[in-house]
């Protein structure tokens, strides 16, 4: 492929990325004295596309009109059951073939991919170049996990690891090839 699939997500120290809700009350709740916006904006100013699943997509609409940090970029919900003309700021599609296909046909480069079905059905297929993972210290005891089953060991390469107060720690890993 000729597209580059970049995870930025937050997890509990237990890795998960939501309640099994989709609740993400946890994750807002803590790290009040991280610093900044940790690194969110510079990360989605360098990307041209965002993929996420339908529970993502439904999610972020719940944030309000004015959490849609999106304006500018590509955006590509991968469903098999929302109706692809739901939003006309999205392009639904309905496998991973038929997105990486699309990707390739429109030259796009640099993609966001979010969600956990979408983020481990990217790792599975080998899209996926590097995760930025920040850890918010909290035990949420069970939820939406982060990763799952594989087909085989996925090896990664630490490229930093930052304290970004609050006990919030983000790292960054590179997916050996």
């Amino acid at each position: 492929m000729s597209f580059d699939g970049h995870v930025f997500i937050g997890v509990s120290l237990d890795g998960f990325i939501a309640r099994a809700d989709g609740d993400l009350d946890w994750l807002n709740a803590r790290g009040e004295a991280a610093e900044g916006d940790l690194g969110y904006q510079a990360f989605i100013d360098g990307v041209d596309t965002v993929v996420m699943g339908r529970a993502t997509y439904e999610k972020v609409l719940t944030f309000g009109q004015d959490a849609w940090t999106y304006d500018g970029k590509h955006i590509a919900v991968l469903s098999t059951r929302l109706p692809a003309d739901a939003d006309p700021r999205v392009t639904v599609h309905r496998s991973l073939d038929e997105l990486a296909g699309d990707l390739e046909a429109r030259g796009l480069k640099h993609v966001y991919v979010d969600g956990g079905q979408v983020v481990r059905a990217f790792l599975r297929a080998g899209l996926v170049t590097d995760l930025t993972i920040t850890t918010v210290p909290v035990l949420i005891g069970s939820g939406l996990p982060l990763f799952g089953e594989l087909d085989a060991d996925i090896d990664l390469t630490l490229r930093s690891t930052a304290d970004m107060g609050g006990g919030v720690v983000q790292s960054v890993y590179e997916i050996k090839r």
